[in-house]
């Protein structure tokens, strides 16, 4: 019977492997939806608080440019917390707070002590600062739960999460504007963040500590290139830590440089999407609110399909060919000169081929978004949370600059026109960033 038993029972190094990786990064792409959702709150409720608040073009350029002035200056401090804590306990704090932050927003113009400007800024600005760990977070999950030839794709899920948020949440945002005012709004995205928060807590865990993952799981990750106990060896002696030089061989690395400068000008487009877009369907197209939250869906509709294609297609590429240099250029490549056809809604007067144009211009730069996969495969092995917050930094600076150059340019033109021209510059840009600047992609070794 004894001998019936073990061959009844198949030992765990051949047992199949279990797939909760792929559960783990369908969590972090509805956490990371609500991530920008919640950023993208005041872009929904714009139009009717601007009314109601008595707020002009460029006033709102600078309210909805305060989220990215924080975000973008605490992403190194981020990383570091990360890489010192660990992403379970670093990312469930940022959760909550972000998650506090946009409900109390639903406040602003009750709160007395200071002008409803200044109010919306330091409230967006906070929500800014708690939600600073969030991608470099998906990144450092990505890494421990993902084998390199999986990694383009899980990047590309949880990235595309910026285009299915206004897909999911658009409408129910200008539902809820439309029927219950626009503080509601931020009542709601708010109380589905603190839930948010709960299912993170009780599901994320490193490979070889997740109850659901199998040995043969963890083995198939590991063996591929993932960190299975990223967060387990953090702070065990001989682990690289911050350090000044080690900043500055990732600002001065060539490489780097492309690659910071090209997600800088992906993310005018995404900037341009998650602030002024919305308010463009409504000031410039003539579409009401409810109007206006179902529409955005359409191209943010595109977008999602464009990244998850372009992660696909990209592992595929690097399946085929072994290059992860050509598997992450040539979807880039293809997808920004597509997105660049931003430019050409300037000229059109139909409504519908305007949304057309975005359309395709959001397929594109859903493609083209391979950013994260990108620092997967290149940040030194032990610093990603570090290396992660120094990219998003510079990403994020379009944040800061790009909803204020917009406000500007409205209230000068009177119209988007000169706005689309600059977004779609940018995508243009881009190519010139990976194809003349960065060369090959490899891991960068820092020099002790």
């Amino acid at each position: 019977m004894s001998s019936r038993a073990e061959i009844a029972v198949p030992p765990a190094s051949i047992a199949k492997p279990t797939r909760v990786r792929f559960l783990i990064i369908a969590l972090v792409f509805v956490i990371t939806s609500l991530n920008y959702a919640d950023r993208s709150t005041f872009s929904i409720a714009g139009a009717s608080a601007s009314d109601e608040l008595g707020l002009g073009a460029i006033e709102t350029g600078f309210i909805l440019s305060a989220f990215a002035w924080a975000y973008a200056a605490a992403q190194i401090p981020g990383g570091l917390l990360l890489d010192r804590f660990g992403t379970r306990p670093v990312y469930i704090a940022a959760i909550g707070t972000w998650s506090t932050f946009t409900a109390i927003q639903g406040f602003a113009g009750f709160l007395t002590g200071a002008a409803v400007v200044a109010q919306l800024f330091v409230l967006r600005f906070l929500v800014g600062l708690c939600e600073a760990p969030s991608f470099p977070g998906n990144a450092r999950i990505v890494t421990a739960w993902f084998p390199a030839r999986e990694r383009g794709t899980a990047s590309a899920i949880f990235n595309s999460a910026q285009y299915f948020s206004l897909v999911a949440f658009a409408p129910l945002m200008g539902w809820v504007v439309h029927t219950f005012g626009w503080r509601a709004v931020f009542f709601v995205m708010g109380g589905l963040g603190l839930m948010a928060m709960l299912a993170f807590a009780a599901f994320i865990r490193d490979p070889v500590r997740h109850k659901w993952a199998n040995r043969a799981e963890v083995d198939l990750i590991r063996e591929g290139g993932g960190l299975v106990e990223l967060d387990s060896q953090k702070g065990k002696r001989g682990d690289p830590t911050f350090t000044w030089n080690n900043v500055r061989q990732l600002l001065a690395n060539r490489m780097m440089i492309g690659i910071y400068l090209g997600q800088y000008c992906i993310n005018v487009l995404t900037y341009f999407f998650v602030t002024w877009f919305p308010i463009y369907l409504v000031k410039d197209r003539g579409f009401d609110i409810l109007e206006a939250g179902f529409v955005a869906a359409v191209p943010a509709l595109c977008g999602f399909v464009g990244g998850v294609a372009g992660g696909v297609v990209s592992d595929k590429i690097l399946a085929r060919t072994g290059s992860i240099t050509l598997a992450r250029k040539a979807p880039l490549l293809g997808g920004m000169l597509l997105a660049s056809l931003i430019m050409a809604a300037a000229y059109v007067e139909s409504r519908w081929g305007v949304i057309l144009l975005m359309s395709l211009a959001f397929f594109g730069k859903g493609v083209a978004s391979l950013g994260w996969a990108v620092m997967s495969d290149v940040a030194p092995r032990k610093l990603a949370g570090l290396a992660g917050g120094v990219f998003n930094t510079f990403g994020n600076a379009a944040g800061i600059v790009t909803p204020i150059v917009v406000g500007v340019l409205v209230a000068n033109a009177g119209s988007f026109d000169t706005a689309l021209v600059f977004v779609g510059a940018h995508c243009l840009l881009t190519i010139v960033a990976y194809f003349v600047i960065v060369q090959k992609l490899e891991r960068l070794e820092l020099v002790p």
